[in-house]
């Protein structure tokens, strides 16, 4: 896990305004690595799904903290704001409830420069505004919503740099720990609440209302799927025999040419990995990353186990039982992304945050090296369409 950090859910004020810095800082360097690679300009990125042009991120991530902060939303519906953007066209460009993926190539964005000014101009405003504020829940929460929102966005920046093979320097990057495969944990099972959104500070919709749950005895892997392990699934021919794949995950793998995962390359004896736009012998020991839900699947099967329940994995990490290591990337888990069984689900302030995509997504749990430490939370519900593997994900596995 990541070193202690003060979680954003219950930051002050005063650590709210140096995180909101800090995370501001953390984009536009991110920014400034795509646009040194030429990403600044729309019509040089990509039409790929899984990302936002760069210009475009920049200017969605400082609109979204004015709008609910200095604007004063109370929702995210078109007419909530109380007041008008410090740009025009603001709400025409950044408002992702409204302005469609495939239409962000095309719009007549203001240059990178007006960008990162009207990022600074909100900031400043945001932290002006921040100072005079209660310490209350009520008070915060649109701060610690835009804080989480610029952070989770920070993450899909890297996601996109690692997608259009763009360089990171080393010292931005915190590479997952390196452990020894095979060590199991047992759990006896036991009375659990998912979520945790019923007391104070901060929590998302999907993490409110857990009804208890009772889960069942079960074992689970102490670390992440190695690259070594999953190595033995590809060389027994795993990609090739379908007895491992669900039947959606055979339609997937009909529609590729993958004999392994996402970035591997055969070099002799040895795998080797795109990372950033650079070629690395592949260490085993590390956890294999870039693996969708589908590959995760056949993997467990092909080994006799399967993945754990977003409760198992719940139990685990709030057991205490040492040696349960997570935070080093996303984990795959069995469970399809709903609202918790017996939950009186109602949406927040940010009402397409979780609604839209009930049923169609997969809950991951943990948190990866790019996560910001104040972000990790053992309730934190992660969640994305079954044949994603862009971002930094990996798998352990489980087994009653």
């Amino acid at each position: 896990m990541h070193p202690t950090t003060p979680s954003f859910r219950h930051a002050s004020p005063a650590e709210l305004a140096a995180a909101l810095q800090d995370a501001r800082n953390y984009t536009l360097r991110l920014f400034d690595l795509c646009a040194a690679a030429g990403y600044d300009e729309l019509s040089r990125v990509p039409h790929i799904a899984t990302i936002n042009p760069p210009l475009w991120e920049l200017g969605h991530i400082a609109w979204f903290a004015e709008w609910f902060i200095l604007r004063e939303a109370a929702s995210s519906h078109p007419a909530a704001a109380q007041r008008d953007s410090l740009l025009t066209q603001g709400d025409d460009w950044f408002d992702s409830g409204t302005v469609p993926h495939r239409s962000r190539w095309t719009l007549e964005l203001p240059r990178a420069g007006a960008l990162k000014t009207y990022c600074h101009e909100v900031l400043d405003r945001t932290l002006d505004k921040l100072a005079r504020a209660d310490g209350g829940d009520t008070a915060l929460y649109p701060y610690r919503l835009a804080l989480a929102h610029e952070d989770m966005h920070g993450e899909a920046l890297l996601y996109t740099l690692q997608t259009l093979g763009v360089g990171v320097p080393e010292g931005l990057l915190h590479a997952p720990a390196l452990h020894v495969p095979g060590a199991q944990l047992s759990y006896p099972g036991g009375r659990i609440v998912l979520g945790g959104g019923t007391g104070a500070g901060f929590a998302f919709d999907n993490e409110k209302n857990g009804a208890p749950h009772q889960v069942a005895a079960f074992q689970i892997d102490a670390n992440l799927v190695s690259n070594a392990q999953f190595a033995e699934f590809v060389a027994d021919g795993g990609y090739q025999d379908g007895r491992h794949w669900s039947a959606n995950g055979r339609a997937w793998l009909m529609l590729q040419e993958r004999s392994a995962p996402r970035y591997w390359q055969r070099a002799g004896s040895q795998w080797r990995g795109e990372r950033f736009g650079r070629l690395c012998t592949l260490a085993g020991a590390e956890p294999v990353r870039h693996v969708n839900l589908y590959e995760a699947q056949a993997y467990c099967a092909w080994l006799g186990r399967r993945l754990p329940s977003e409760a198992e994995w719940q139990f685990a990490a709030r057991s205490g039982q040492g040696g349960f290591n997570w935070g080093q990337l996303w984990e795959w888990t069995a469970s399809p992304f709903e609202p918790y069984p017996g939950a009186d689900f109602t949406p927040d302030a940010y009402r397409e945050y979780s609604a839209p995509w009930f049923g169609t997504h997969q809950v991951l749990r943990g948190a990866s090296f790019a996560t910001p430490a104040r972000m990790l939370s053992p309730h934190f519900r992660n969640f994305y369409l079954p044949d994603r593997d862009d971002m930094f994900v990996g798998l352990r596995t489980c087994a009653a």
